[in-house]
């Protein structure tokens, strides 16, 4: 199967990249301690000591997106289909993110489907679009937009739709305290958002049941 590599969006318009000059690994590690300090424990018994080096090293690795282009991810594609131009689904995408407002974890499952013009592009692909936007700040609904816009913007699809269901800890951990309630964002372009039957096949598919075929459902 042949790839075919496409000139790709400027990235700075998926970087979203607000911060460009990180404070030092050292300048991290000191407002651990304070955090710890603020706790009202002590930064400095033996179970805390490796702490802020620790926290540093897993805020790097959670928040790695932001070092990411999701452009690039969607620059190779194909077009060796077979004539293929149906509905392609990437379901139960797990990811973790976290909250925008409170820094918590969101923990969820990205479900994306696109119907391709002429090409596709590789599945594990938009698994990464996914885990590139999921590791920065965010909230879901912004999450999903991005999802559905990148793919949009970059591999021209006739429609792309996504949804999103996640348990956000802010709402699990404190406040409210309501433990297993899920959230539930989806967002449709192109063909998807101008046919609501699309949308009904998109929305079935996901949940794992066949839809009938149209000469059934309509009965001709």
């Amino acid at each position: 199967m042949d790839a075919v590599i496409k000139k790709l969006m400027p990235q700075s318009a998926y970087m979203e990249k607000p911060v460009t000059d990180r404070p030092s690994e050292a300048e991290v590690e000191a407002a651990v301690r304070t955090l710890l300090r603020w706790t009202g424990d002590n930064p400095d018994r033996e179970g805390l000591i490796d702490t802020p080096k620790r926290v540093a090293k897993a805020y790097r690795e959670m928040f790695g997106g932001y070092d990411m282009c999701p452009a690039d991810e969607l620059g190779r594609t194909f077009e060796e289909v077979a004539g293929y131009d149906d509905l392609v689904i990437v379901k139960d995408i797990t990811f973790h993110s976290h909250c925008e407002h409170h820094m918590v974890p969101i923990i969820g499952k990205a479900h994306v489907g696109y119907l391709p013009d002429g090409k596709v592009v590789g599945l594990s692909k938009i698994a990464r679009v996914v885990d590139i936007f999921a590791h920065r700040l965010q909230t879901q609904e912004a999450l999903t937009a991005q999802i559905a816009g990148v793919i949009q913007d970059v591999l021209n699809p006739r429609g792309v739709a996504v949804m999103i269901e996640a348990e956000h800890m802010c709402m699990a951990m404190r406040g409210i305290r309501k433990q297993g309630s899920t959230t539930l964002t989806s967002t449709f372009t192109g063909v998807f958002k101008d046919t609501p039957e699309e949308q009904v096949r998109f929305v079935t598919m996901v949940r794992g049941v066949s839809p009938l075929p149209t000469s059934w459902s309509t009965g001709k």
